[in-house]
């Protein structure tokens, strides 16, 4: 679904919430933060999504490859990915697939962020099992907006 944004696009899923709201944080009545993955392999663009976020109170984990990603995913178990797409090693089409084609892993969120802004990029994230695809450059408030939505 395009936003009022004049430089970037985001898309939705069908079966996203489009409330805006922050995140629920409770878990058996006790307070937890969620954890955010942030896959970049640019070290700019690591920051600026780190910087972003960081006030939203999420903890922040980071990495800069596919297969980093993934070995960090098994050992966190985040809440939600921030996926770039062109990353060394295997792409984050490839992990978006393989995350949710592991019942262990399938629940967890993804918004795909990337320069990539083709709608065949879109198409080919939303069939790997992203949640969201957001283009960059981007708004840091739509993105956090995102991720609240997303972790409801």
């Amino acid at each position: 679904m395009p936003n009022n944004y004049p430089r970037q696009e985001v898309t939705r899923r069908e079966n996203s919430s489009n409330a805006i709201s922050k995140p629920k944080n409770l878990l058996q009545g006790t307070e937890t933060m969620k954890n955010v993955l942030i896959v970049d392999d640019s070290p700019t663009e690591l920051a600026v999504v780190h910087q972003a976020m960081e006030s939203s109170g999420y903890v922040l984990t980071t990495a800069v490859s596919g297969e980093e990603a993934l070995e960090k995913i098994a050992r966190v178990k985040p809440d939600l990915v921030v996926l770039d797409i062109i990353l060394p090693g295997k792409n984050g089409f490839q992990v978006c697939r393989d995350l949710k084609k592991t019942p262990a892993t399938a629940d967890i969120k993804v918004i795909l962020l990337s320069t990539k802004n083709q709608e065949s990029d879109k198409f080919w994230g939303e069939k790997q099992g992203a949640d969201a695809y957001l283009t960059k450059p981007f708004d840091p408030d739509e993105l956090r907006t995102l991720v609240a939505e997303l972790l409801i």
